[in-house]
């Protein structure tokens, strides 16, 4: 279940057209104008460029965003931390503070150093201005004190022993102050990374080359540049790799056949994707205030037809078995009609007329799920289709009364404080029952004391019994890459993203 938060640019006629000049064989180095050869460059496709490249953007999935920015944490699939960015960290007492020890050998793409005044720029950036779903969590930090240029100091609000998982994540990439002052780190991405984007290299729209970064801090990665392209249409990424003009890509499922009968392109996948319906009309007065409305809809859902389309998986709940917070009692809405019928009989068979956001990737999917509810006595869903950036930047924001999307949180703290909370930056009717918020409060005091699970258990199944969010869908990545030309293509150790390539990772196959 493909979902790109990106701008997508249709592939010309014939794809070696859109690569005679992307792959022209050479790139700059670093420290001149000498040109490499093109077994030192890496050429990626992920379908497209982000409509913004700032620090917390929701339109820069991780595939393009851990090009040039790096994070201050990283976190395996375990839930360890590994310091990065940051060297060490301690919480204050209550989880309700932690003070960061960064690295001093650190310098942005630009030259800007990076310290504890680059931090504080960065969290007052994504949080005060970019907001979403990513910089919404981030309103829990009351104070951020630079201690001297290696040490910062975060005060919250409420205990957050989430805090460092959601520092490796897509919500806080360390940019430029620098750039981000000016606002050319929208267009431009300067981060710390070992790869510094070449915009006089670059191609409007169909080529963004970023060069090795001479000053980088860590292990050189297997290709000194990286270049990525914008081939959106399947058959033609597909194209891409089997001749080679490009090294990796994303590929829809339609066209595995093809790739699997190359000789020379290996596949994987990983569940990359939580899609999630939501409810965001629910305040006092609204289409879904009233909980048997909701509910009504989940028991109208066929998530399984809507999976299908696209070799997607269906769920019962956000987290899966094995992670933190899943909950085997909770069952979920299994499709069931007549119940769903039954339910709206007893509201009185209300008419209601709403239209659903849909974009590109999405639109089969969300279709099937409008006709499944239209099946509702006077019910009439309409999916109103969007460009991309139009559906990133509305369809959770309360334009319209319900939508789904990609709930990319890895923790049940971090769910529930971007979607259902009263402060909630996707929770636009600003509703929460009594009975969630003092399930959430109990568990976010327990920090992460032994019984923080069961208490976060409680809270999903909660979530579950109101019906806030239902039809949970896994969207599975398909990645390809050409085996003549690299090897080493292997998931990075974050999880639940878009693009998880380890990057640097990949060598030249010879």
């Amino acid at each position: 279940m493909k979902k790109h938060t990106v701008t997508k640019l249709l592939a010309p006629v014939g794809i070696a057209g859109l690569l005679l000049t992307g792959c022209s064989g050479t790139s700059q180095n670093p420290d001149g104008d000498t040109p490499s050869a093109v077994s030192d460059t890496l050429r990626v496709n992920w379908g497209g460029f982000p409509a913004s490249w700032e620090p917390g953007s929701q339109a820069m999935e991780p595939g393009y965003m851990r090009v040039p920015y790096e994070t201050l944490v990283l976190r395996q699939k375990d839930g360890t931390i590994l310091p990065n960015l940051a060297t060490a960290w301690e919480f204050g007492e209550g989880t309700k503070s932690l003070t960061l020890t960064l690295r001093d050998d650190v310098t942005f793409h630009d030259g800007t150093p990076f310290d504890a005044a680059a931090v504080k720029a960065n969290v007052e950036y994504v949080r005060d201005v970019v907001g979403g779903q990513f910089g919404g969590p981030l309103h829990a930090i009351t104070a951020i004190d630079v201690v001297d240029d290696t040490t910062v100091n975060f005060t919250f609000s409420r205990p957050f022993s989430t805090f460092l998982d959601l520092l490796s994540q897509r919500n806080l990439p360390m940019g430029s102050p620098a750039a981000i002052a000016d606002g050319s780190i929208k267009s431009a991405p300067v981060g710390t990374g070992p790869w510094a984007y070449d915009a006089s290299a670059s191609i409007t729209g169909t080529k963004m080359v970023f060069t090795a970064f001479a000053d980088y801090w860590g292990d050189k990665p297997g290709f000194p540049n990286i270049e990525l392209y914008a081939i959106a249409d399947p058959t033609a990424a597909a194209a891409a790799v089997i001749s080679g003009d490009v090294d990796v890509s994303d590929v829809e499922e339609e066209v595995l056949p093809t790739l699997d009968a190359a000789a020379n392109v290996d596949t994987f996948n990983y569940p990359a994707i939580r899609n999630n319906v939501v409810f965001f009309d629910r305040g006092e007065g609204g289409v879904f205030a009233d909980v048997k409305a909701r509910q009504a809809f989940c028991y109208a859902f066929d998530a399984q037809s809507a999976a299908d389309l696209t070799g997607g998986q269906t769920a019962t709940q956000h987290f899966i078995e094995g992670e933190f917070g899943y909950n085997p009692d909770i069952t979920g809405y299994e499709t069931n009609i007549d119940k769903a019928k039954a339910l709206w009989a007893e509201l009185g068979n209300p008419t209601v007329n709403v239209d659903w956001p849909a974009a590109p990737f999405n639109k089969q999917e969300i279709t099937v799920r409008a006709e499944n509810a239209n099946q509702l006595p006077n019910v009439n869903v309409t999916v109103q289709e969007l460009s991309v950036p139009q559906f990133v930047s509305t369809w959770n924001s309360g334009q319209y009364p319900l939508g789904i999307g990609n709930h990319p949180q890895i923790t049940p703290a971090d769910w529930y404080g971007s979607w259902f909370s009263d402060t909630a930056p996707s929770n636009p009717s600003k509703t929460v029952s009594d009975e969630l918020k003092a399930l959430a409060t109990d568990a976010q005091r327990a920090g992460s004391s032994p019984d923080a699970e069961q208490k976060w258990q409680a809270v999903l199944a909660e979530i579950s019994d109101e019906a806030l969010s239902c039809s949970h869908a896994i969207g599975v990545e398909q990645i390809a890459y050409n085996s003549d030309h690299v090897t080493d293509v292997q998931p990075a150790i974050q999880v639940w993203e878009q693009k998880l390539v380890d990057l640097k990772a990949i060598k030249p196959a010879n």
